[in-house]
């Protein structure tokens, strides 16, 4: 948090006019409107892939408190996003172009569909994980294409907001 906060103060500094509250209007409603198509288009092209068998969420989120459903779908969203898409797809990405010479949008896409297949995988690790389930697994790697797919085209900022609207809508429906 603290190196985020570092960031915000040194581009306020650098680009103090920049910053414009409707600006965060804007991407509030386009995260918003992209959360409510996600959820939409993920579910109907994994059930056209693979038939659907098990409810995604294993764990009983529905007996914890509202204001900590609130934190894990947020939470979620920022750090998901930014070990996912920021380090892992951006690292592939620029390992694709930089290192390997590929076209950015070889790289985009191979490293999208890489950060896609670690993005399901790890929601089966540890003791915390879910039970595997190909449902969820192609579930989350379609998602997972979709979420890398925006932080190509459209950047962090929207890409966690989008991820962290679409938790929010999915936990509290």
């Amino acid at each position: 948090m603290g190196v985020g906060l570092w960031f915000v103060v040194r581009d306020l500094h650098a680009h103090p006019r920049d910053l414009r509250a409707g600006v965060f209007g804007l991407m509030l409603a386009e995260a918003t409107l992209l959360a409510l198509v996600f959820g939409v288009a993920v579910s109907a092209v994994t059930s056209g892939v693979v038939r659907p068998t098990a409810l995604l969420a294993q764990v009983p989120v529905a007996e914890l408190g509202a204001d900590t459903r609130l934190m894990l779908s947020l939470g979620a969203g920022l750090y998901e996003e930014l070990l996912f898409r920021v380090l892992l797809v951006g690292t592939l990405a620029w390992v694709g172009r930089r290192l390997l010479g590929w076209r950015p949008v070889v790289a985009g896409l191979a490293a999208a569909f890489l950060g896609a297949f670690v993005f399901s995988a790890f929601h089966y690790v540890g003791p915390y994980g879910d039970p595997f389930r190909v449902y969820s697994f192609v579930f989350r790697t379609i998602a997972g294409l979709a979420f890398s797919a925006l932080f190509l085209l459209r950047g962090f900022g929207i890409t966690a907001w989008t991820h962290a609207l679409y938790d929010t809508f999915l936990l509290f429906r």
